[in-house]
């Protein structure tokens, strides 16, 4: 209670610093804080803001890098460290962040070598210990599986670690409708569509009041405008497209000739989807139409 009443101080002193002047550096220090306390989308925006305003700002990076990682953009996460690395330099805090995105990712020798250089100039640092015990044991409970960190590291103290498998042990080959299935399972999920290439709704998982066949036709224009840019601009085929709105995300990713669709509320662990995405598209027998 105490550091939430501390937060909200800091919050409130850091709006009123950044209302009178909005080009000030404190919009770092203030997404931070809203971080802190959970308010991860609210972060997102005011430091993307700042960014806007001071992109050679590599304190205000690392709070982005923080946050992508809380979202479970791992990739985006690395990014963000690997730019303020090139503005302020490698520091001890850059190099655990990173270690850490590695281990979210799955890339775990990547993160022991890190976490051995730190280890060996601090040998009593017990957060890059805990790390460096995770970096090793996680392969080791699951040789044959790709696993992800389930909680937020960054702040160890103030949250719990612990490990899944993000693959299901099965190999056996599954049906779309048996994918759809399993991610409307996911916390979060609020419906999964599968549309055809005429843009209607082949099969569908949809809890949602609004049609699942507007989804369906808008996604598909979605579908047809990044690929449009996407081929004038000689990118290559997309791979996934994430729309992220106020009140929720929108994730589509081709399946052959077809289009999934999934909705998800501001709740959803995206890493945890990526993640269960690999291992069903990996078991996916393409038998639709």
């Amino acid at each position: 209670m105490a550091q939430l009443t501390e937060l909200d101080d800091r919050i409130a002193k850091c709006n009123k610093i950044l209302g009178e002047n909005p080009n000030s550096q404190i919009f770092a220090a203030l997404a931070e804080a809203y971080r802190k306390t959970g308010e991860v989308d609210k972060a997102f925006r005011i430091c993307q803001n700042g960014l806007k305003i001071h992109p050679d700002y590599g304190s205000a990076h690392m709070v982005m890098a923080k946050i992508n990682l809380d979202k479970g953009l791992y990739d985006w996460a690395e990014m963000e460290v690997t730019k303020a690395v090139e503005l302020d330099g490698e520091s001890h805090a850059t190099m655990v962040l990173m270690a850490e995105i590695f281990i979210y990712k799955g890339e775990f020798a990547r993160a022991t070598k890190i976490l051995n250089q730190l280890q060996a100039i601090d040998p009593r640092n017990s957060h890059v210990s805990k790390l460096l015990e995770m970096a090793r044991k996680i392969p080791l409970e699951s040789p044959e599986k790709k696993t992800v960190v389930s909680e937020p590291i960054a702040g160890a103290k103030e949250a719990p670690i612990s490990s899944q498998t993000a693959v299901s042990e099965s190999d056996e080959k599954i049906s779309i409708g048996g994918m759809l299935d399993s991610i409307s399972s996911i916390n979060g999920i609020e419906g999964v569509l599968l549309v055809n290439g005429e843009g209607l709704v082949a099969d569908a998982r949809w809890d949602s009041r609004q049609p699942a066949e507007l989804y369906g036709a808008v996604a598909k224009d979605i579908e047809a405008v990044i690929k449009s840019q996407i081929e004038i601009s000689h990118f290559g085929s997309y791979e996934n497209i994430l729309v992220e709105a106020e009140d929720l995300i929108i994730n589509l990713l081709p399946i052959d000739n077809n289009l999934l669709v999934i909705r998800a509320n501001k709740h959803i662990n995206l890493g945890t989807l990526r993640m269960k995405l690999s291992g069903l598209m990996s078991k996916l027998s393409l038998e639709i139409s």
